[in-house]
């Protein structure tokens, strides 16, 4: 507890720092996208950790007075947020993905990605990648930052082996923790390199990637918030595709014939769209729209590649 901090001592209930928060949040005009997209969820979410109070009967203890210490407690989180513009998953060390739990740290961007929906929604929205999920024996994820989708697809995948690579040790380092607290070190091994560097012959049912998509103008002009992160895992050159480019030019040759990659690229449909116009992909349904992640099968990028337009 950060006890140097100074609480305002007009607030004594749990439901009094709720307002204040509120309030904070609102004049501080913070930016939101990193886990939380509601600022009453936040600020519910910070205020619940910091009390080690489940949120989901939060109506039981809005009356509670609090301690000197716990609003010490509360005060320094709130100043995190609001003035030094700090993630609330970096102030409080874990980020939900789903019903999952990861630990993350500023070594690693903050877990987000619409991948790990699109992996637990096959009644919904039935689709190829998802199809027979215990015949899968090889999955990879790459760009693998806190490990969040190697551990969701060993869920989905129960048949699987899992590949987990990133070009930052740092981010490994995270991985390992996140691994690690799941007991699925048998099935998920780490591998440090640029992209498939480090996969020299290995093959994969599927591909699942979240890489770095952020374009030369979005970049000088993100929010505080998100410079928190790690800018390795962001910044993609002047048009956000340096990356993905890569990506497509040699996914093939990581792929088994029926395989089929899956890759995030944040609302950016029309370019991507207009520079593989030829690629045959699909655009699955998303909470976030129709815009955010691609798949496309081994098949349509060997196409592609014959066809020189990768």
């Amino acid at each position: 507890m950060h006890n140097s901090q100074i609480a305002p001592p007009e607030l004594v209930t749990l439901r009094d720092w709720l307002r204040y928060a509120m309030s904070q949040f609102g004049h501080a005009d913070l930016a939101h996208g990193q886990g939380f997209l509601d600022p009453f969820d936040e600020a519910v979410y910070l205020i619940c950790h910091t009390l080690a109070l489940p949120s989901e009967r939060l109506e039981a203890f809005l009356g509670a007075a609090l301690t000197s210490d716990e609003c010490r407690g509360l005060a320094w989180v709130i100043e995190q947020r609001t003035e030094q513009r700090v993630p609330s998953a970096y102030i409080t060390g874990e980020a939900w993905l789903g019903d999952f739990c990861f630990r993350v740290d500023r070594r690693v961007l903050i877990p987000r990605s619409f991948i790990a929906e699109l992996l637990r929604d096959d009644e919904v929205q039935p689709a190829p990648w998802l199809a027979e999920p215990d015949s899968v024996d090889r999955v990879l994820d790459l760009c693998t930052g806190s490990g969040c989708l190697a551990i969701v697809a060993a869920h989905v995948f129960l048949n699987a082996t899992v590949d987990a690579a990133d070009i930052s040790d740092d981010a490994l380092a995270v991985a390992t923790l996140n691994i690690a607290d799941y007991g699925l070190e048998s099935r998920i091994e780490l591998l440090h390199g640029d992209l498939f560097a480090p996969l020299a012959g290995r093959r994969y049912d599927r591909i699942l990637c979240n890489p770095p998509y952020v374009d030369a103008l979005a970049m000088s002009e993100l929010p505080d918030e998100f410079r928190h992160e790690p800018e390795l895992a962001l910044a993609a050159g002047e048009d956000g595709m340096d990356v993905v480019r890569r990506i497509l030019r040699d996914a093939v040759d990581h792929l088994t014939p029926d395989g089929w990659l899956l890759v995030e690229v944040g609302e950016r449909r029309e370019t991507v769209e207009a520079l593989w116009p030829a690629l045959e992909m699909s655009w699955p349904l998303t909470s976030a729209g129709d815009g955010v992640v691609f798949a496309v099968s081994a098949s349509a990028l060997s196409a592609a590649r014959a066809a020189a337009q990768l």
